[in-house]
């Protein structure tokens, strides 16, 4: 309270707040000058309209020239800074360049007080309402093993840690910030020494301060398609002060650091985690999936999807769980007892807001411990997975559940209906609601009829023939026709927005464009793509092909190979080489998940050779089809043991990326 009393009574005194109604222009790039120059156009129109003299129409064709000039110089400015400074958020530069492309097209809602409670009523309903109908729990709830280790007390932190982690936290607004955080990036080094007192009082004593609890909900539409009227669309986004930003930020990195030095972390968790994406998930599970249908077996794949689940979280339980799954004692647990009680948020539309609401569940989204706490709370379900033998992979709330089956055996799928059933339970002991109704299930490696699934006894209902997980499109066959389709899809209707601000971008501009919007696409997830039919990678080179002749300028029956030369774009298959070979890379030092880092190991001969020295892989020695051939473990060390020994032997990620590169690019274009 005293570090925001007098923030506002200097900024008070210094800048008094003034009411200013913004002009609305519907081109954000048209300045001053611009607007001279069309003023100055329009008088000289006026001027040959009304003496129709051959000296007045040259005036104005000379001044239309000018201003048009100017319009688009500026267009062109104003998008060239919009790219540079979004380039690495595709999502923002997506909506920026569309509002441009189409500024007609609005999906918000208008601001009213009304509309402020309507959102406060439906998110406070909607949680009760699944509390509601949340089967009671059994007696014998399920609890995991007690954790050995323990986390008593905070570090203190310097002055220039703290200037380290107010750097590093991304700046932004929230109306209870007493000062504006990228103002108090500049006066750091006048604020810090107090800002210091504040966040180590906070750590020694285990206190949350009360002012840092208020969350400011702006709800979001979930997808741009879904209609804007409907309230359940949107979800709530918790923006939370920038300070409390600073001290989660302070914690977080302490209580990370003893996560992983303890190993506490659940090993199949991909969700925020360093290391870990929804590429080395899918990764895991695609190479598991392969090798047992390729062993002669089918394999089923359960994907389970949660509702609300950051929202519905007992508080109660997750201190229980930090407590003793964790490891959590003393003066840091009671810190976060003390961040989780009496939470409050309200919801603000614009400058409107709605009455304060208790928050009395749940971890706030939009904050930097929210989802290492919700992921610490899925801790037990781990166990109760591990305790059936199948195999699971978790990435946040979503749940993928995947074992081996036989078909000439009924009792095949007793431990998948068994280990449904405990999680089940396990959830309506810990308030989580699984939406049954995007529970979805997929067979493969059935022999004949893969559309024939009354085998599969309750879940026969929930199977399909291709099932989308964490935004890759699986399908029985393992062919990835619709992933394909899908991209493809995607990609050329960005190039279609592309094509529309072409001319108001430099060569440069346009290329980081085309990769954030194009590129990243091709190489989402690509590494699945290994062994792939020619066919399917042909459709994702035309349209690399498409965005080379778009940036390039180049004729539909130019060569494209010489295009792809030039612009040092490596086709689609080597991209999907060196993806691969990347990861072995990481895995090789330690910087990949450890669930593919035993999926490789090095090659050791039985007795002494020179290739022992060389830095290889073992290859799987057992017999494979071709499906198997595509596995992670069977392709990347395949791949691996084909490199140069320079290129297998380099210290660091920088040099191994530009000597791979170098390698496949000769490889590529041996011919140009």
């Amino acid at each position: 309270k005293c570090f925001n009393s007098t923030c506002t009574s200097i900024l008070d005194s210094i800048a008094p707040l003034k009411s200013l109604r913004p002009k609305a222009h519907a081109e954000p790039w048209i300045t001053d000058s611009v607007r001279a120059l069309r003023r100055s156009c329009r008088s000289a129109e006026r001027k040959w309209k009304k003496d129709k003299l051959q000296i007045s129409f040259n005036i104005l064709r000379d001044s239309l020239l000018t201003y048009q000039k100017a319009a688009k110089d500026a267009k062109s400015t104003y998008i060239s800074n919009l790219v540079s400074s979004n380039v690495h958020k595709p999502q923002t530069l997506f909506r920026a360049l569309n509002s441009i492309v189409d500024p007609h097209t609005s999906t918000c809602l208008t601001p009213s007080v009304t509309l402020c409670n309507d959102f406060l009523c439906f998110f406070v309903n909607k949680i009760s309402l699944l509390q509601s109908v949340i089967p009671p729990p059994p007696l014998n709830p399920c609890v995991s093993l007690p954790c050995q280790s323990a986390f008593n007390q905070f570090e203190l932190i310097s002055l220039s840690q703290l200037h380290e982690t107010v750097c590093k936290v991304k700046s932004t607004n929230c109306s209870t910030d007493a000062i504006p955080s990228r103002l108090l990036k500049q006066v750091l080094d006048s604020v810090g020494p107090f800002l210091l007192v504040l966040i180590n009082a906070c750590l020694s004593s285990g206190c949350f301060p009360t002012l840092f609890k208020h969350a400011v909900v702006q709800p979001l539409l979930k997808k741009p398609n879904l209609d804007p009227s409907i309230l359940s669309n949107y979800r709530p986004i918790s923006n939370l002060p920038f300070l409390s930003k600073v001290l989660e930020r302070v914690v977080f990195r302490q209580l990370q650091s003893f996560l992983d030095n303890n190993s506490l972390y659940e090993k199949f968790q991909s969700g925020f985690r360093a290391r870990h994406s929804t590429e080395t998930a899918l990764l895991r599970v695609f190479n598991d999936l392969l090798l047992t249908v390729d062993s002669g077996r089918a394999a089923v794949l359960v994907t389970l999807d949660l509702t609300a689940a950051f929202d519905t979280v007992d508080h109660n339980i997750l201190l229980s769980c930090l407590e003793h799954c964790v490891g959590l004692k003393g003066t840091v647990l009671k810190f976060f007892q003390s961040y989780l009680d009496n939470r409050s948020f309200s919801v603000h539309l614009g400058e409107l807001s709605s009455p304060r609401a208790p928050l009395t569940c749940g971890v706030p989204q939009g904050s930097i411990l929210g989802p290492l706490l919700f992921i610490l709370y899925l801790l037990p379900l781990g166990d109760v997975l591990c305790k059936h033998n199948v195999s699971f992979h978790f990435f946040a709330d979503d749940i993928q559940i995947y074992l081996p089956l036989r078909l000439d055996c009924k009792d095949s799928l007793q431990p998948l209906f068994a280990c449904l059933s405990d999680v089940k339970t396990w959830m309506a002991l810990n308030f989580l609601h699984l939406n049954e109704s995007k529970t979805e299930v997929i067979v493969f490696g059935l022999p004949k009829d893969p559309n024939s699934f009354d085998f599969m006894g309750p879940l026969t209902s929930e199977c399909t023939s291709s099932i989308k997980s964490l935004g890759v499109t699986f399908d029985s066959a393992f062919k990835f026709d619709k992933q394909i389709s899908s991209v493809v899809k995607g990609s050329f209707y960005h190039l279609r927005i592309l094509a529309k601000v072409k001319s108001y971008l430099c060569r440069n501009d346009l290329e980081r464009v085309v990769h954030a919007f194009i590129t990243s696409r091709l190489d989402y997830c690509n590494s699945l793509y290994a062994g792939l039919d020619r066919s399917c990678l042909h459709r994702l080179q035309l349209v690399q092909n498409a965005a080379a002749r778009m940036l390039t300028g180049s004729k539909k029956r130019d060569h494209i190979t010489p295009v792809l030369c030039s612009l040092h774009w490596l086709p689609v298959a080597f991209r999907i080489d060196f993806k691969i070979l990347l990861l072995v890379f990481k895995v090789l030092n330690g910087t990949a998940p450890p669930y593919l880092a035993e999926l490789l190991s090095i090659y050791c001969p039985r007795r002494s050779l020179r290739s022992a020295d060389l830095m290889l892989l073992d290859v799987p020695r057992y017999r494979l089809k071709t499906r198997g051939e595509r596995a992670f473990a069977v392709a990347a060390p395949k791949l691996w043991n084909s490199l140069p020994p320079h290129i297998r032997f380099s210290t660091s990620l920088g040099t191994f990326k530009t000597a791979l590169k170098t390698h496949l690019f000769s490889l590529a274009f041996s011919k140009v």
